[in-house]
């Protein structure tokens, strides 16, 4: 399958975070292939999102966020697992979407082996367990996910069924409803999220997320 274009990453971010629920993650180690579907996401934009890191502006941490889209922003949440999101919109506007699941598709195996587990149950469905499962880090900050041999996003299928909910464990914003899913699919994440979860509806889809909408920033 082809891979995701800079173009695509530089789209606005909660359309770029809808647009990757059907596409694959892939990582490459050591000559394996360890890849997913991605099945939850969620948008988080620059000065005017109070969730996001780049609310207060740009710094040390949050930098790979203001560069151009396509790139790996990977940081340390609550000092117990990494979190990896992708950067979007042109350079200079900040943006990112996280990776909150992925549904495995090769080498599941050896995701189980790096999760410590005895079955696939709980190997991805949630940011720190795929980002152990498919041994990514901080290592992984800042790749070009465009030209990268070693991380980077393909092609897949359009998702009809998606839901949107407030995005989880946030305690401003909470309006947007910027948290992205495959409704049914089993790798969604279980966490608690504040505000309503529903169906992404055929006017939404419509809208193409340009911002008229009052949830949107």
């Amino acid at each position: 399958m082809a891979r995701l274009s800079r173009h695509f990453f530089e789209g606005y971010t909660p359309n770029v975070a809808r647009a990757l629920l059907g596409t694959v993650l892939v990582r490459i180690v050591d000559g394996k292939t360890l890849s997913g579907m991605i099945v939850e996401t969620e948008a988080y934009r620059g000065t005017r999102d109070p969730a996001s890191h780049a609310y207060r502006g740009r710094t040390e941490r949050n930098a790979v966020m203001f560069g151009e889209g396509g790139h790996a922003y990977v940081y340390f949440s609550y000092g117990f697992h990494w979190c990896l999101n992708v950067t979007t919109e042109p350079a200079g506007r900040a943006g990112a979407v996280l990776i909150r699941a992925v549904m495995p598709i090769d080498g599941l195996g050896e995701m189980i082996r790096n999760r410590s587990l005895a079955s696939d149950e709980s190997v991805t469905d949630g940011p720190g367990k795929l980002t152990q499962a498919l041994e990514i880090d901080s290592v992984m900050n800042g790749e070009d996910l465009v030209t990268s041999n070693r991380l980077f996003v393909e092609e897949g299928s359009w998702v009809n069924r998606a839901g949107l909910s407030s995005r989880v464990g946030v305690s401003q914003g909470v309006a947007l409803r910027w948290r992205f899913f495959v409704k049914g699919n089993r790798f969604v994440s279980k966490a608690n999220h504040r505000g309503l979860t529903e169906p992404i509806t055929k006017a939404y889809e419509d809208a193409k997320f340009v911002g008229s909408s009052a949830s949107l920033v």
